[in-house]
């Protein structure tokens, strides 16, 4: 039994990327608003799992295509010194990436939930939920001061693996057809002490070694924001790791680089017995990785690790059936919905659920698809919406809607469509369509 209620407008489930936005979206509708978040600290997978950098604000030719609260967050960390804003892709895997300081990113996020009058409650867990008729009623967390129940009009599940959906019955997949595998678990991590200037000169000296869209001539009057290679290598090292290269970025020092690197597979990410497993595994090859690179990459002679993650990274765990399913067709295709709230140019990228590859698949026509409202929108529960990695698509179209801009512009959908329909007393599929994108538009979001 609950010790404690509470009551508010809106509910957020998780405070990563998807929920930060979606509960700044709520708060500044003017809706009594509470976040809930299992850390003590806020960010999700952009600072529990290093997730690092943000990719990507653009399409493929440099056309901006994410905007709103995500844009003014980068711009108030370049405001304090924690992120140079968006640079180009140094691999060129994609237009550009955005570094930032993850610490400060936490306190900004902080910051800015107060200012939009959001209550914050940390260290606590959302572990069931109670549903009457097609409505939830309300969330159980369990907490460090004991149960609590939080009651609301609207639920926002931004919990990255469709807690909330999952629990209130509403239905939900989790992996490809077939076999259900889901992409890679990957452990990151940091060090310091790498000469960059020795890596970029390396590359300009043997552009065979690294990704075919590196940018090769520009590359000497670029700052070093990524890196794709080292094949010869990693081939030679042999390490029992599932990957076919190494890849880093840089920073946010200057003599720091975020490792994604570690691949474990097979394991599902909603299940306690895999997750444990699985974060053992990575924390073993995060020291298989770190000592291959001080032994063998030119610049890592005198690098250490200085951070391994809180916990490891998930790329894709449960997400919900809902009034539409985008398919990769409609991202490769770069197609249009009239119910847009949020577009991307990431392309297709599945990390393999076996095997060492990664696939990917670029997006065609003016290089950035919709996501529609209805993939927002879940089946049989009438006051749910959901945002960021848990959004209706296909196994193939979340490897593009995963990726922390695109949470950041569902999350903010989410969130004004939740303040929209508080203000209206209507359900989230009730609202028009029309006026949330007014107001997303109004916000800075980019539509067109």
């Amino acid at each position: 039994m609950a010790t404690k209620s509470l009551q508010a407008d809106i509910v957020v489930i998780g405070g990563g990327p998807a929920g930060i936005n979606a509960a700044l979206a709520a708060g500044r509708s003017g809706a009594k608003t509470i976040l809930i978040e299992r850390y003590g600290f806020l960010g999700g997978m952009s600072t529990a799992a290093l997730v690092y950098p943000w990719m990507t604000f653009h399409t493929s030719d440099g056309k901006q295509v994410i905007g709103g609260t995500a844009q003014e967050i980068v711009e108030r960390l370049m405001a304090l010194n924690a992120s140079p804003g968006h640079v180009r892709d140094t691999c060129g895997f994609v237009y550009s990436v955005t570094p930032y300081h993850p610490e400060v990113y936490k306190v900004l996020a902080l910051d800015m939930l107060r200012e939009a009058n959001v209550k914050l409650l940390l260290h606590s867990i959302v572990d069931e939920v109670k549903v009457e008729g097609n409505r939830i009623q309300s969330v159980q967390l369990t907490s460090k001061s004991g149960r609590i129940d939080v009651q609301a009009q609207i639920f926002v599940d931004t919990s990255g693996d469709a807690d909330v959906a999952f629990y209130s019955g509403a239905p939900c997949l989790q992996g490809r057809e077939g076999d259900n595998l889901t992409q890679p678990m990957t452990m990151k991590f940091r060090m310091r002490g790498v000469d960059l200037q020795r890596v970029k000169q390396y590359i300009i000296d043997h552009p065979d070694e690294f990704y075919r869209k590196t940018p090769f001539a520009e590359l000497p009057g670029l700052p070093l924001s990524a890196v794709q290679g080292f094949y010869k290598h990693w081939k030679e090292a042999k390490l029992p790791i599932n990957r076919d290269q190494v890849l880093f970025f840089p920073g946010p020092n200057d003599d720091e680089v975020l490792v994604n690197m570690t691949r474990v597979q097979g394991l599902d990410g909603t299940n306690v017995e895999d997750l444990t497993l699985a974060e053992e595994l990575g924390r073993k090859q995060v020291l298989m990785v770190a000592e291959f690179m001080t032994s063998s990459l030119p610049g890592f002679e005198k690098a250490s690790i200085s951070q391994v993650a809180s916990q490891i990274g998930i790329r894709e765990t449960r997400r919900i059936v809902g009034q539409y399913v985008l398919q990769a067709e409609d991202v490769v295709q770069g197609r249009r919905f009239e119910d847009v709230i949020a577009r991307s140019g990431y392309p297709i990228d599945i990390h393999a659920p076996k095997g060492t590859g990664v696939e990917a698949v670029w997006v065609s026509g003016d290089g950035a698809y919709d996501i529609p409202y209805r993939c927002l929108l879940p089946q049989k529960i009438n006051n749910l919406l959901v945002a960021g990695r848990c959004i209706a698509t296909s196994h193939e179209a979340l490897a593009t809607t995963r990726l922390s801009p695109s949470c950041m512009a569902t999350g903010q959908a989410a969130g004004a469509a939740a303040g929209l329909a508080v203000q209206l007393q209507q359900s989230p599929a009730e609202i028009s369509v029309p006026r949330l994108q007014e107001i997303l538009v109004s916000q800075g979001a980019l539509l067109s």
